[in-house]
């Protein structure tokens, strides 16, 4: 009996070191496909540096294109739950839950990515930890200049807007859209294609990059663009947000490890890969014969005419649910004015 004892607790401690030596598994869920820009150069990389940095004792298994089932609007409660430990979603496919941040998404607020996510990481940090504090955020951004895309006319005025469906990503561009004289359609990027391809939709705003990873170029006829010293028409608000009870289980080594791969440089980072995409991802569409426009700067003149209001709108509406809506406006545009100047 003793030595069958001593035996079973050599192979439970056996067993429990190596139970010890297994890395960590960090489960990270987005809606992109495993081709898009945003695994190959931002999430991979990400987890290529956390894996080397913790000497191989946290790795990350990545599940694309919704593996873990569920929607886009749905990772982000994912990340609180814990279906998922890490996710890369918008803020703005469940609109009002996160109205703080909704700043980054009014019209003609940035122009570039990079100096806008350092931006917006800092803003957060003002005044959106409440609307994230059931999940860890790694790091907000925003996406390169938002342009126009549509298969039934050039768009160069804002009357070519009248009687158009245009698919936008969020409730402020669902707004935009509706202001410029379009009737707004509402749905989370994956399911784009399919709504141009069957006419559900005549058009949508999205960035160049996104559209060659859905084929959305061979399905377009006409792109509308902005001059790209101005603030562009538009941009969207990303988060990569962690379980909180993942980052709390970790040992303290490792969670060091995180946060030195979190925050406003995290956030930079992915914004600058978004700019870098955006000239190749447009040649694709260059290449396929499309037609393109340019909107003149006085016409963007009335444009943001336009944006300026849905922006007072915006905040009458944050002071009306109790936030500081004027100082978070102010912060938003004085933190990305500073961002571009560094």
């Amino acid at each position: 009996m003793k030595k069958t004892l001593i035996t079973a607790a050599i192979a439970l401690l056996g067993s429990t070191a190596a139970l010890a030596d297994e890395p960590i598994i960090l489960k990270v869920a987005h809606f992109w496909p495993p081709t898009a820009m945003s695994q190959q150069k931002v999430l991979e990389p990400w987890c290529a540096k956390i894996e080397q940095e913790s000497a191989g004792r946290m790795k990350c298994q990545i599940y694309p294109a919704m593996q873990l089932g569920g929607t886009p609007p749905q990772l982000i409660q994912q990340a609180q739950d814990g279906v998922a430990d890490i996710v890369w979603t918008l803020p703005g496919y469940t609109a009002g839950r996160f109205p703080s941040m909704e700043a980054f998404e009014l019209p003609f607020m940035t122009n570039r990515a990079e100096p806008a996510s350092r931006a917006a990481w800092l803003y957060y940090e003002q005044f959106g930890k409440e609307d994230f504090a059931n999940v860890k955020p790694l790091a907000f951004h925003v996406h390169d200049e938002g342009y126009v895309h549509n298969n039934k006319r050039p768009i160069t005025k804002m009357s070519d807007f009248r009687g158009l469906k245009m698919r936008a990503p969020t409730r402020m561009t669902n707004k935009m859209i509706a202001a410029f004289g379009a009737t707004p359609v509402a749905m989370p990027m994956p399911a784009v294609a399919e709504a141009v391809s069957k006419g559900v939709v005549d058009g949508y705003v999205l960035p160049w990059e996104v559209i060659p990873a859905i084929k959305l170029h061979e399905m377009t006829k006409y792109h509308s663009e902005t001059e790209g010293s101005l603030p562009s028409l538009y941009t969207t608000l990303f988060v990569v947000a962690m379980n909180p009870a993942k980052y709390d289980s970790l040992p303290d080594d490792l969670k060091k490890v995180i946060d030195a791969n979190s925050g406003a440089d995290f956030s930079a980072s992915i914004g600058k890969a978004w700019d870098v995409s955006a000239p190749p991802a447009r040649e694709k569409a260059v290449a396929h014969g499309n037609e393109f426009a340019k909107i003149s700067v006085e016409e963007l003149t009335k444009w943001r005419k336009v944006g300026d209001k849905l922006a007072e709108s915006w905040v009458k509406e944050m002071n009306g649910k109790g936030y500081k809506g004027q100082a978070m406006l102010d912060t938003a545009k004085s933190l990305i004015k500073q961002a571009n100047a560094q």
